[in-house]
């Protein structure tokens, strides 16, 4: 259950010691996961739509992009590839609004601490048709973005859409893109979103596209968010539309206006989160539908609302096992851990 807001006094030292063990990652005993998982977790390691898990781009070329032209070639390549990028690559904005289409079974991984990709985002999905209500033959799928830096694009830093499925962000950064940093929706699904670092961005995970879009999206979205540094990153951490299960667990919240929000019935388990300084933890009340959310073992500390509790919701494990960490110790694992340079 949430801590109550009014008990700041020992929860603020909790913080305090939590801040210390941030640059050393010291935990509790059993406290520690593997920061740089090999192999897809949550929903994207579940084996559905003729996929095993989420494998990216092995058993392909290993290739290394330090341009923009060998960036774009490769990522469009019907192949599998493991993409390796060097240093800066600048997305143009051309005709696409700075969006471009990764091709299915890609691994695209930076190099050391500084791959970064800037001016514009990818898109994981083919075109948009509001008329396809069930996954294409060419949906895009079995994805894997990892250890890169993604700011400054034009619309959303990653966007996946139009029924992709199998699709692992992990271990990335992401900053000040015009829209979403990771938006999901259209009929996507078994996705997950963990190990990120979320920062200096306003609209940063939208799961659903609107409230009208229950025909593609109902019985889908299935999407897995965890370890993800939410550092100042103002709203949508994420917000959900008719997706179920969204399943939520060991994130650290900072400083945010709202954490997650359930709206059109979706169903969402929230657990075993930190958040500090959050206006609005989770909602269920926020606008269209009311949606449902589960919330576990998390901690509230400075935040001016309780968590927003409804209904039942179909539970993770039903899906895949995982292992949580204490709620307690997040503020040190989560920073100590999320983003790039840590694989």
């Amino acid at each position: 259950m949430s801590t109550p807001v009014g008990n700041r006094r020992a929860l603020l030292e909790v913080v305090a010691v939590a801040a210390t063990l941030a640059t050393t990652l010291v935990v509790s005993p059993g406290a520690a996961p593997a920061l740089a998982a090999t192999t897809a977790d949550g929903f994207a390691s579940v084996d559905a739509l003729g996929q095993n898990g989420t494998t990216g781009g092995a058993g392909g070329a290993v290739v290394t992009a330090a341009t923009t032209a060998q960036f774009l070639d490769y990522i469009a390549r019907p192949e599998p590839l493991v993409l390796q990028v060097r240093g800066t690559i600048t997305l143009p904005t051309g005709t696409t609004d700075g969006m471009h289409n990764v091709a299915s079974d890609k691994t695209i991984v930076g190099l050391g601490t500084d791959a970064r990709l800037v001016g514009g985002g990818l898109n994981i999905g083919v075109p948009v048709n509001d008329k396809v209500t069930t996954p294409p033959a060419d949906a895009v799928h079995n994805v894997i973005i990892r250890n890169l830096a993604l700011s400054g694009a034009t619309d959303d830093l990653i966007n996946v859409q139009m029924f992709s499925h199998h699709i692992w962000i992990d271990h990335n950064d992401f900053s000040n893109g015009d829209d979403g940093a990771v938006d999901i929706k259209r009929g996507s699904d078994f996705v997950t979103v963990s190990w990120n670092r979320f920062h200096d961005h306003d609209k940063t995970l939208l799961l659903g596209h609107d409230d009208d879009n229950g025909a593609q999206d109902i019985g889908r979205l299935r999407v897995t968010y965890h370890h993800n540094y939410f550092d100042a990153s103002d709203q949508r951490n994420p917000r959900v539309r008719f997706a179920e299960t969204v399943h939520v667990y060991n994130n650290y919240y900072r400083d945010n206006s709202y954490g997650v929000a359930s709206t059109m019935n979706s169903g969402v388990v929230l657990e075993g989160n930190y958040f500090f300084s959050v206006n609005n933890p989770g909602r269920v009340d926020f606008s269209g539908a009311l949606g449902r959310m589960v919330a576990r073992d998390n901690i509230l500390v400075d935040c001016n609302h309780e968590i927003e509790v409804r209904g039942s919701v179909v539970e993770p494990r039903t899906y895949y096992p995982y292992s949580l960490d204490r709620a307690a110790d997040v503020p040190a694992i989560v920073p100590a851990g999320a983003g790039t340079g840590r694989i």
